[in-house]
């Protein structure tokens, strides 16, 4: 039984690792040429690619991650609770109400981005770069607001 109790730690180790290797050959790892932008000559980082995925596969594991979590703390609330189960359940639904505001919050016009000729830029692309920055602008504030809800609270029952 011990040995399953090691995995957590291991992946997470040999996760920061792979991050740590792919930060340091995207920061250190030269440049494919550079580009031109309002006479100013910038590096293209040869690593910019492999920076760009290793960032979405980390995205999808923390969403896939947080999502079982959830489900498998729902379902053993459940068993035991389940009033208490669907009181947890209305987190989940307000986060999806938030993020299908920010969704309806989001422009679908074309971001004017110097130097970039394709198409990722408008349409869906933009509306979905809109309602990320738009969730990460509130999730911010309300991590703030909790932190100092938290600290008043706790001097409060001091």
């Amino acid at each position: 039984m011990k040995d399953y109790k090691m995995i957590p730690k291991i992946t997470l180790w040999v996760l920061m690792g792979l991050g740590i290797l792919i930060s340091v050959l995207f920061y250190v790892g030269g440049s494919e040429g550079s580009l031109e932008v309002a006479g100013d000559f910038l590096d293209i980082p040869r690593f910019s690619n492999l920076f760009l995925i290793w960032n979405y596969i980390l995205v999808v594991l923390v969403c896939l991650i947080t999502l079982g979590v959830v489900v498998w703390e729902f379902v053993k609330r459940y068993k035991v609770d389940p009033k208490q189960a669907l009181r947890g359940l209305y987190v989940v639904i307000g986060f999806i109400a938030l993020v299908l505001i920010c969704w309806f919050c989001g422009s679908a016009e074309e971001v004017k981005i110097i130097g970039y000729e394709g198409t990722d830029n408008v349409g869906t692309m933009a509306k979905l770069s809109d309602a990320c920055l738009y969730l990460t602008y509130v999730l911010v504030v309300a991590t703030i607001a909790a932190l100092v809800w938290g600290v008043i609270h706790t001097r409060k029952l001091k």
